[in-house]
């Protein structure tokens, strides 16, 4: 089964390299660790803490796989790349909700960087996906279980080197 391909900002990259390190570092000789002691304990048939510990091994060796998938995956969105031309995954948008009179801002990002409370919204979210495209000035109506929203774009930028 072939996996799709995954949109990710370099930021994206070097976030998942770094759990990825850590994982394989050191949260694999934690858990060897635990295992290790819960050998210790004895007759396994009854042995919690040697259950408990294999249970975490399986999770993180499960979050390495699907992170390496995810990185052999990966369409890294260079900056240079990025334009402000219009709403792409990548670009800072500030909007504004026409119903509300409310401004957001926040960056689009590949559906495995989103993450709302940092202000990263997915491209595939129906905002995210909506403005996908749209230039500053565009009120784009967005079509959302509760009904259709309206957003004008305000702003268009790149996201500040860290």
């Amino acid at each position: 089964m072939n996996k799709p391909i995954t949109v990710l900002t370099k930021d994206g990259v070097a976030k998942l390299e770094a759990e990825l390190e850590e994982l394989k570092t050191v949260k694999r000789r934690e858990v060897a660790e635990k295992i290790k002691v819960a050998l210790s304990f004895g007759d396994l048939s009854e042995n919690s803490e040697y259950d408990e510990a294999k249970n975490e091994q399986g999770i993180v060796e499960s979050r390495i796989a699907e992170i390496e998938a995810t990185l052999a995956h990966a369409q890294v969105i260079d900056a240079d790349d990025i334009t402000t031309e219009k709403v792409g995954i990548g670009t800072v948008v500030k909007i504004l909700d026409m119903e509300m009179e409310e401004e957001m801002e926040f960056q689009i990002v590949g559906t495995s960087e989103a993450n709302i409370d940092k202000g990263q919204m997915s491209d595939e979210s129906p905002i995210g996906a909506a403005l996908i495209g749209h230039k500053i000035g565009e009120v784009v109506d967005v079509e959302t279980p509760s009904g259709v929203l309206q957003f004008e774009i305000l702003d268009i930028s790149k996201k500040e080197e860290e």
